[in-house]
């Protein structure tokens, strides 16, 4: 639910500041929330190889001052963490 509540909290965020500002805000942001999840290490070994995976790439994105591709690959990562805690073990799926 917390994570859930943040992830709402840096989209809004995105949507209601300036696009440049917010650009950037919302990839640090970002990036800061899935170093947040991996350190937390509440997710599936799966999931934090595909976490870390997408903080790679997000941060060579910002680095190179792509900030929409920063955004687009931590919020979808973001939300599919999301999805996995609201619901990811009532699918029947297993290890």
């Amino acid at each position: 639910m917390k994570r859930t509540a943040l992830t709402g909290l840096f989209l809004t965020a995105a949507l209601l500041a300036s696009p440049v500002f917010a650009a950037d805000d919302l990839c640090t942001s970002n990036l800061q929330t899935i170093k947040d999840e991996i350190a937390g290490g509440d997710q599936a070994d799966e999931t934090t190889m595909e976490l870390k995976e997408t903080q790679k790439a997000a941060m060579a994105a910002h680095a190179k001052g792509d900030d929409k591709k920063c955004i687009e690959l931590t919020s979808k990562a973001l939300q599919d963490v999301d999805k996995e805690d609201s619901g990811g073990d009532s699918d029947g799926g297993s290890k």
